[in-house]
């Protein structure tokens, strides 16, 4: 259990401010994680890694000559932001392209994907790898999560491109060893979130899970402890039943820790694994045991294989010198100062367009109903994180506070802006949108990314020029909020997530405003059919996300972003019933 820490929800900013101070002589922070300092001996390609906090060494500590350009840091266990992961590329890339690379997780590649779209549109070449190592996940290749696997695909990039590869080199090099990599994981033990009173999941006394996740995701089955031998035998022997096609007889190997696991326990396993792989004709090529993924406080390890062929094995054998990954020694010299490497560059600014009476009254509305999903997300953080833990990481509760507080906070922020004059107060549409832009970039994760574009959906529906504001203008708002969500996750009712909630919401609102129901009775009745909804996801089983793995024991649980979007739009059925009747009046 994580003993040090101040407030828990600033434990991941504070351990990567200092891990920032400790290597400042090798790498810089930037907004979203950090970068290398540039080599004097000319650019390369960019290799930018990333995913949540609470694995290190990844990611962040495998930044430096012979591996990543840069790690994009998330909140513990949560996807960065789409903003973060361009702000890192944008710092790490040296001209010659970036390579995004990451995990097989559904906020990771929905938010490095958007990155990856901005960039291009900048005209900066990026490419994307994505990891998918775990053979437990899934039985297609290209939907299995990424664990520790990660490593060796980051490793082999990394080396391409000091090795002075072009971008479509890095790429290929990256996807062969992604083709190349299987992984298998045990756990003993659950992890456990920094101020949390107990583990996301836990094992029974005197067996393991098998194929868990690094997030903390539990094990898709328990089995009874086996002894070190018998473990190594399983580890190996189902690794070896998914080896690549035409695979050789030499592998990289990586034998890793998962975080209390200790490092005689490893050396002792590694006896069996070394034995099993000679009895299979494999040889062994600069083998790795310790820990380079890890789960916070997780009990368990892990075992990766990747076949090599000759240049695989060139880059997989290459120097590398980072904070937490040493081959060799490598050359330091050539690092400019961190003075010299200093980030000249700018924030952007934006300013509220001009708003009318009725949009500033709407601006005022919106400030209500944010302190109201606030207060509603505070008290209910808990319960939403329990419901989240049964099949994925529990981290639901605490990412939608993340990103509510910080919604809240910028369109406050964006409101004391204004001029002090009433009459320059920003509109309701410009504090969606800041909230929105807030929420996505602190919140990270899916839900994150979906509930900032919603809310910046809505804002682009209203506007701040009109002299009115009608139900039926709520409505389209409510349709534009829904329709984001569904366009980026790519969710449909039945796929238990808050889909299921919202689509019904929609349809019950726009069908009684049809019916010309007052606005407040419409957005009642739209809530309670959220509710049902929300309650009846606890039948299926989910298609989507991290819980798909698990989706036998999701069974009986209802979706937790369901459960917080019926939650939310119950919450603003408090709102001043006459703020309707007042916005449709202001200025006429």
């Amino acid at each position: 259990m994580t003993k040090i820490f101040n407030d828990p929800a600033e434990f991941a900013d504070e351990q990567f401010a200092g891990f920032l101070s400790l290597y400042a002589d090798r790498l810089r922070g930037v907004p979203g994680g950090a970068v290398a300092l540039p080599d004097a001996s000319g650019p390369q390609v960019a290799v930018v890694i990333g995913g949540g906090s609470g694995h290190y060494p990844a990611f962040c500590g495998l930044v430096g000559p012979g591996l990543a350009s840069g790690a994009v840091v998330g909140n513990i266990f949560t996807s960065p932001s789409a903003a973060q992961v361009y702000s890192v590329a944008k710092a790490a890339d040296q001209g010659r392209g970036v390579i995004l690379s990451f995990g097989n997780y559904a906020g990771d590649t929905m938010n490095f994907g958007i990155a990856a779209e901005r960039l291009r549109k900048e005209g900066i070449d990026t490419r994307i790898v994505v990891v998918t190592d775990d053979i437990a996940s899934a039985p297609e290749e290209d939907k299995r999560r990424g664990i520790a696997g990660d490593f060796t695909v980051f490793k082999a990039m990394g080396a391409a491109a000091a090795a002075g590869l072009d971008l479509d080199g890095v790429e290929r090099i990256g996807r062969a060893a992604n083709a190349a990599t299987r992984t298998l994981g045990v756990a003993f033990s659950g992890c456990t979130m920094p101020g949390a009173q107990g583990p996301l999941f836990t094992v029974p006394e005197g067996h393991l899970g098998l194929g868990l996740g690094i997030h903390g995701e539990p094990g898709i089955r328990d089995e009874a402890l086996p002894s070190a031998q018998e473990l190594g035998a399983t580890l190996v022997r189902s690794l070896l039943k998914e080896a690549p096609e035409r695979a050789g007889k030499r592998v990289g190997v990586i034998l890793n820790g998962l975080g209390t696991t200790k490092y005689e326990e490893l050396f002792l396993l590694w006896n069996t694994v070394a034995s099993e792989l000679a009895s299979a004709g494999l040889e062994p090529v600069d083998v790795e045991v310790g820990e380079l993924v890890t789960s916070l406080d997780m009990g368990g390890c892990s075992l990766t294989l990747m076949w090599l062929d000759e240049e695989l094995e060139t880059y997989w054998t290459a120097d590398a010198y980072t904070p937490a990954y040493r081959k060799q020694k490598a050359a330091t010299a050539g690092l400019l100062s961190p003075a010299e490497a200093a980030d000249q560059d700018t924030a952007e600014t934006e300013t509220a367009p001009p708003a009318t009476a009725a949009a500033r009254a709407l601006g005022r509305l919106v400030l209500d109903g944010l302190a109201t999903m606030r207060r509603t997300l505070h008290e209910h953080e808990k319960s939403l994180g329990d419901i989240d833990a049964v099949a994925g990481d529990g981290d639901h509760g605490r990412g939608m506070v993340r990103g509510i507080d910080a919604a809240l906070t910028a369109a406050l922020a964006a409101a004391e802006a204004g001029d002090a004059s009433e009459t320059r107060a920003p509109g309701g549409a410009w504090l969606l949108h800041r909230a929105g832009g807030a929420w996505a970039e602190q919140a990270g994760g899916t839900s994150g990314v979906l509930w900032g574009a919603a809310l910046e959906g809505a804002a682009a529906s209203l506007t701040d020029d009109r002299d009115r504001y009608t139900a039926a203008d709520f409505t389209a708002a409510a349709d534009a909020f829904a329709g984001a969500i569904t366009d980026l996750g790519r969710a449909k009712p039945g796929d238990k997530t808050l889909v299921d909630a919202l689509v019904p919401f929609v349809d019950e609102l726009r069908a009684a405003v049809g019916r010309g129901t007052p606005f407040a009775r419409a957005w009642s009745g739209a809530a309670r059919a959220a509710v049902e909804a929300a309650t009846a996801t606890a039948g299926l089983r989910p298609k989507l996300g991290r819980a798909r793995p698990l989706a036998e024991k999701s069974v009986g649980t209802p979706d937790a972003g369901a459960t917080s979007l019926a939650l939310i739009v119950t919450g603003l059925c408090s709102l001043n019933n006459e703020s309707h009747h007042e916005l449709q009046h202001e200025g006429a």
